[in-house]
């Protein structure tokens, strides 16, 4: 009898321990970014932080930066197949794959970041495209990077003007934005974000082009001293999960997921409204000169850009999407126009 009661109570602490192993940590998740590890991020480190909190445990986010889990170029996929759990992914490095998502780094639609996050918002929620878009590639949008204004960074002050640029080599990604460089004559170069500050230094690209949060994070003011806008305001990468991964979340923690997706999303708006400010003030400090792009000059190049809605369009024509561009492109042009 003793040995009986000895034996069951050593399976009922084993069933204590096993109970408290499992709430300790069900759910490790990794979270592939091709960005580095720096205070452009710290939204999304605060995301996961909180998903931890919340779940008291059971959920652990890892965050691997700077291509750790994949090259930018690669993200989209490995997420998709499961490989990875979530991603930091950059629609227009994906133009042929996010066709629908690419189309909110479209420049000159936008009048600022928290606008392009706003139409962001709407078009995955209520418009069916960006959802079969989610569902065709395995994915879960979770929130954007409501990315602060676009820069161009170099060693000459000609960025200023736009009609200086002819000749320039800039750097560019996507399918839409080599658009708004051959406009005025410059030559569209694709470099990652963690190449830029070589490219510059070595003059391989006349400019950098990116918004001041990554001028400040990849200290390119070093490597060019003049940045000139802004530019550009669009939407940056989005933060996506597995579907595969989704699906085998018990629904209280994608109950919690989706709950601080949302507050990371009105965080990160809030945030980029802030952090900019900070941004300018260390590129000066690091002896960086920012030179301001005036409205007349930005409005000359837009005159010069074909209308690049219109372009996007007549390329998801050719993919037999036309129809269902078209549709986008009028709602997103009356709600911009708001």
């Amino acid at each position: 009898m003793k040995k009986t009661i000895a034996l069951l109570g050593m399976t009922a602490m084993s069933a204590i321990f096993a109970a408290s192993g499992a709430t300790a940590q069900e759910f490790r998740l990794n979270f592939g970014h091709y960005l580095s590890n720096s205070p452009f991020v710290k939204v999304e480190q605060e995301f996961a932080a909180r998903v931890e909190e919340r779940t008291n445990g059971r959920v652990k986010i890892n965050i691997v930066y700077s291509g750790g889990l994949g090259k930018d170029s690669e993200l989209l996929g490995l997420v998709g197949r499961g490989a990875i759990d979530l991603a930091g992914v950059v629609p227009g490095y994906y133009g042929d794959q996010l066709l629908y998502s690419k189309a909110l780094q479209t420049p000159f639609v936008f009048n600022s970041p928290a606008q392009a996050i706003e139409i962001a918002d709407y078009s995955f929620s209520e418009l069916q495209p960006f959802k079969d878009e989610m569902s065709r590639l395995g994915i879960h949008r979770l929130f954007h990077q409501p990315v602060d204004s676009y820069y161009m960074t170099g060693k000459s002050a000609d960025c200023q003007d736009p009609e200086k640029l002819k000749g320039k080599k800039i750097r560019s990604f996507g399918a839409l934005i080599p658009h708004m460089m051959t406009a005025v004559g410059a030559t569209p170069v694709t470099v990652p974000p963690g190449d830029l500050y070589e490219a510059v230094d070595r003059g391989t690209i006349d400019y950098s082009f990116v918004n001041m949060g990554n001028i400040d994070a990849y200290r390119l003011y070093e490597a060019g001293k003049f940045s000139c806008g802004p530019a550009m305001a669009i939407a940056g990468h989005l933060v996506v999960i597995s579907d595969r991964t989704w699906k085998r979340l018990p629904a209280d923690i994608q109950q919690v997921i989706t709950e601080e997706a949302a507050a990371a999303q009105v965080a990160y708006v809030e945030w980029s409204n802030t952090h900019v400010e900070g941004s300018i003030e260390r590129v000066k400090a690091g002896g960086g000169e920012i030179l301001e792009l005036s409205p007349e000059a930005l409005a000359a190049w837009k005159a010069k850009t074909p209308d690049l809605l219109d372009v996007w369009v007549n390329d998801l024509k050719g993919r037999g999407q036309g129809d269902q561009a078209a549709e986008v492109a009028k709602v997103w042009r009356e709600r911009t126009a708001q």
